[in-house]
Parts: C-alpha cells; structure tokens; sequence
C-alpha cells in the first residue's frame, strides 16, 4: 500500500511540474512572440519616419518657393486681361497654400526650422528660379495683357524652379511622403509650364 500510494504521489508530482514547464514555456514565448510584434512595429514606424538632409532641405527650400508663388498667384484678380490667366493663378493658389502646410509640419515634426513668412525675395534671387524684388516690383505695377505677359513668363521660369528642386527629392529623399509629394509636383507643374508656353504662344 505504502509503495504503490508513494508512486501515485510521485506521478502527480511529474505531472504537476510537466504541467509548470509547459506553462512557463508558453509565457516565454508569448513574450517573445510579444517582443518580436513590438519590434516589427517599431522597425516599421522607424522606416516610415525616416528621413534624411534631403527632405529637411527639400521642405525648406521649397516653402518660401510656394510662397512666392502664391504672392505672385494673388496679383492676377483685378490685374490679369484673361480669365484664363486669373483661373491658373486661382488653381496655383489652391494646389501650393495646403503643400506649404504639409511641408511645415514635417520640418516640425523633424524638430527643424521653418522658414519664415514675409522673407525678402532680394535674399532667394538665383535660388531655384525666384523672383527678386525688381521682378515682383515690375509685376505688381503691370496691368491687362502686359501683367498677363509678365505673369506668365515669370511663372513658367519660377515652376521650372520647383520642378528642379522635386527632381533632386525624387532621386535623393528618403521620406516616402515628400518624394510622394515631390512626384506630384513634378507632375503637376510641368502641365502647367506647356499650358502658360500655349498661353504665351509658344506651345
């Protein structure tokens, strides 16, 4: 009697401590398996965020570019003779103004400057096609067909600029959403330089 109830004792006893390894066995993994899932997330969250000088640069440059654009946009009601004009300085303003936004909150997010509004367009004169102040000057003072003139040809050399500026991100960025954003700059202002030459007579 004393043997066979030490053996089922001792069966229990085995079972109970399989039981305990197997449990702690499956905790491990769990927190492994846990472990893992975080770090994948983190991994991506990392890659996704990343982003190098490029982009810093790419936003930094092209936001008192979109600026000007759109000071140079905001001249042709009550200046420009054509509607066709005024509708392109209307679409300009809509397209750039929500970019500006978005860039401004990368370069916030990154912990970097933002450029600030109302910088002197005599200090962006050579930089990626901007126009200085004896442009900006001249255009304000044009008005009917001549201002439509200036107007056009000035923001044919200005877009030429930003396609310039969105190819070098495409190639070089590292952040998916500004060569995303870059792509569609590129897209978008190259249609409208063959649609202001057409307008100028040249398309």
């Amino acid at each position: 009697m004393t043997t066979t109830r030490t053996r089922a004792v001792l069966v229990a006893l085995t079972a109970t401590a399989a039981l305990a390894l197997t449990g702690c066995g499956s905790g491990d993994g769990g927190a492994d398996t846990a472990h893992a899932s975080h770090s994948a997330a983190a991994g991506a969250t990392a890659t996704a965020d990343a982003h190098n000088a490029q982009d810093v640069a790419f936003a930094q440059r092209m936001i008192p570019h979109h600026r000007q654009a759109l000071q140079m946009a905001a001249l042709a009601a009550g200046r420009a003779s054509s509607a066709r004009v005024e509708d392109l300085a209307a679409r300009i303003e809509k397209a750039q103004d929500p970019e500006i936004t978005t860039m401004s909150g990368w370069l916030k997010t990154w912990g970097e400057d933002v450029p600030m509004a109302g910088m002197d367009h005599g200090g962006h004169a050579g930089m990626a096609r901007m126009m200085d102040d004896t442009d900006m000057t001249a255009l304000k003072k044009a008005t009917g067909k001549d201002f439509d003139t200036k107007f056009l040809t000035m923001m044919v050399e200005h877009h030429q600029g930003a396609v310039e500026m969105a190819t070098t991100e495409r190639s070089k960025g590292a952040y998916a959403p500004a060569t995303r954003l870059a792509g569609d700059i590129v897209t978008a202002q190259n249609a409208e330089i063959k649609e202001m030459n057409q307008l100028l007579g040249k398309g």
